[in-house]
């Protein structure tokens, strides 16, 4: 029990030592008069001892710190800023002690302003915090105040919080649903009596019931939040973000998932039973007899392990879709779930007269377990279809993913009604109103799928579906873009949605971009991403941002997770001398150097000279808003070419 606590409070110190750090330095500002309009703008950090941030020139071995200063109409920047506090060299490595300050030569009138974004890592001999940006609004004639600093991942953006949020939502949902299962929900009444009964007191039994719960979310959560932590603190976010990559695009643990979905769903058909090794079950319930916070500890465990077969699956598919987006988001979404899973089990320890309204056990069970089978069928192919993406094998194209769908959940449709049985279910003599509604419902989404094997857009699945591009046959078709050719770089084995033509290759779309005199919408997009199939489905197939993108700029799609393999000629070394070789590395390699971003999807509108319009965008479903961005995107580039 020592050692658990010890662990417990270290991982809780490394937690508020990561969000202290942020805290650790303060960014001020100021401004000097020159004479006439020309002004000196002064930024300052101040640092806490101890600790200290990195210098502004680019290193593979740390984060820099950036100041990227914004003018207003009526205000212009004269040079470069400059760094006036000379910066200490520790191994190569340039670092800011104590303080920072740099200055900036300004032009401009009363009421301009210029708008400074920092980003910059806070570190001390511990261990480094988390990248973090800062704000400062500097108007001339105005108050100086200090800088705004929000907390921020490299791959984050105010749009991402959605996405996460729905994967929040849907860990909840799991989490409840596995209460239902036939693993779990009889053990419901026993471990709620015996911590009310065996606990000597209703109070104390109440204490040990919390802490129960609470156990349940450590077993969950603290495995997958190791292994982020201990990752990101020997390799950083890029080893991370390399390692949920890989678990998420590569073919081994995608076909691994898949097979291990197709034996869970044999197993909840009835056709073996999956469970623990007998020894690790026998002697974890063995160990919670002992009573007191280690009772309740070992009765966690056990009923984690007990409910392996029911929730193994769930576990996996909340977790690997999770993995797609920002590094800390399997971490969120697995909390969410065992805190949706226990949950019951407090609640009806702190009530127990609540317990007199469940249902009892029966066959029903075995339905809800039959129910998961079919389930866990549809999702195990969103798996395949992952790789055969990556990897272009072609077995999995659109019409083909939606044909298993049908049948899958037209089987599911028929089991409610009763019309197929399962060695372990019961003849089912009438159909209950419950019953009836789930199966108009299932059937209700078999009818809504049928016209996708005709290219209905079915944007409710989206995010689950091959991209339309993989299917043979479409009723719809699309008019030939005005803003690329058909001979793009790797356009025999990628395309863009909706018939937009573009290009693979952003030396090659940068080159089209200057010669056509048009910005650069820059994809930052990837095959395993859902969010990416869901901005595609939703939001570019909206005709106005269709127009836009195919008359108003040249289009690239920079797959972060593709696994084709490069001639040696296209080959890219690092700055830490790793050779990059396959396409989606080189493409996440130019994104994370580039726009120091890790998810997807992310969007960039590049002017002249590599110059960015306006920020870039993320996974936000709001069709205005994104004409807004991609018009205001055109508008900033025109006035570039009138300066």
């Amino acid at each position: 029990m020592k050692n658990l606590r010890r662990v417990l409070v270290t991982l809780a110190l490394m937690f508020i030592a990561i969000s202290a750090m942020a805290q650790d330095v303060r960014w001020s500002h100021s401004l000097r008069e020159e004479g006439g309009d020309r002004y000196t703008l002064v930024i300052e950090a101040k640092i806490a001892p101890e600790m200290h941030i990195y210098g502004v020139t680019p290193n593979s071995d740390c984060y820099p710190t950036t100041l990227t200063f914004t003018p207003s109409e009526g205000a212009k920047l004269e040079g470069a800023f400059k760094v006036v506090t000379p910066p200490y060299i520790v191994n190569g490595i340039e670092e800011f002690k104590d303080k920072a300050v740099f200055e900036q030569a300004i032009v401009g009138k009363s009421g301009s302003s210029v708008k400074v974004a920092i980003e910059y890592m806070a570190c001390s001999d511990a261990g480094c915090g988390m990248p973090t940006e800062a704000e400062i609004l500097c108007t001339i004639g105005a108050p100086t105040a200090g800088a705004e600093v929000v907390e921020a991942t490299p791959s984050a953006t105010d749009e991402d919080s959605s996405a996460i949020w729905s994967l929040v939502v849907e860990a909840i949902l799991w989490g409840f649903a596995a209460l239902l299962t036939p693993c779990v929900f009889p053990m419901v009444p026993m471990t709620v009596s015996f911590f009310t009964k065996g606990s000597g007191s209703p109070a104390r039994g109440r204490l040990y019931a919390s802490l129960y719960g609470l156990f349940i979310v450590l077993l969950y959560t603290l495995p997958i939040a190791a292994l982020i932590i201990i990752t990101r603190i020997f390799g950083g976010d890029t080893v991370t973000a390399d390692i949920f990559n890989w678990i998420a695009t590569h073919w081994l643990p995608n076909i691994i998932f898949f097979v291990i979905f197709m034996v869970f769903a044999a197993s909840f058909f009835g056709a073996f039973e999956i469970v623990m090794p007998s020894k690790l079950v026998n002697k974890s319930d063995s160990l919670s007899d002992i009573g007191g916070i280690v009772g309740a500890f070992f009765m966690a465990l056990t009923l984690v392990l007990v409910s392996f077969s029911c929730t193994g699956p769930i576990v996996g598919s909340v977790l690997i879709k999770s993995t797609s987006g920002e590094i800390w988001a399997p971490i969120i979404t697995m909390f969410a779930f065992s805190v949706a899973f226990a949950l019951p089990f407090t609640l009806f320890a702190f009530f127990p007269s609540l317990m007199k309204k469940l249902p009892k056990s029966g066959s029903w069970l075995n339905s809800v377990k039959v129910v998961l089978g079919f389930v866990e069928v549809a999702l195990g192919f969103k798996f395949l279809s992952t790789a055969d993406q990556v990897y272009h094998w072609g077995l999995l194209d659109r019409e083909i993913y939606l044909a298993i769908w049908i049948v899958v959940f037209s089987l599911l449709g028929l089991y409610l009604l009763g019309k197929i049985r399962f060695a372990h279910d019961d003849e089912v003599k009438h159909i209950g109103v419950g019953r009836l509604a789930l199966a108009i419902g299932v059937f209700t989404f078999v009818v809504y799928m049928i016209p996708g094997l005709w290219g209905a857009p079915l944007k409710a699945l989206s995010g689950y579906l091959p991209p339309i591009s993989t299917q043979d046959f479409v009723i719809e078709k699309y008019a030939p873009s005005q803003s690329a050719t058909n001979n793009a770089k790797y356009s025999d084995v990628l395309h863009l949605p909706h018939g937009l033509q573009g290009f693979f290759d952003i030396e090659e779309a940068e080159a089209y971009a200057k010669q056509v005199n048009k910005p650069l919408f820059i994809d930052i997009t990837g095959h395993g991403c859902v969010n990416c199939r869901e901005m595609e489905t939703r939001v570019w197939s909206d005709a106005t941002v269709q127009q836009i993108l195919r008359d108003e700029y040249v289009v690239v799609a920079l797959y972060t997770d593709d696994k084709m393999s490069l001639p040696e000629s296209e080959w890219v070394t690092t700055d830490d001398g790793k050779v990059l070789k396959t396409l989606g590395k080189k493409n996440s390699h130019y994104a994370l150097k580039r726009f120091n971003v890790a998810a997807q999807p992310y969007y960039v509108l590049q002017g002249k000279d590599g110059e960015i319009l306006g920020n870039p965008r993320g996974y936000d479903l709001s069709v205005d808003g994104f004409v807004k961005f991609l018009r205001d995107g055109v508008q900033e580039y025109k006035k570039s070419e009138n300066k």
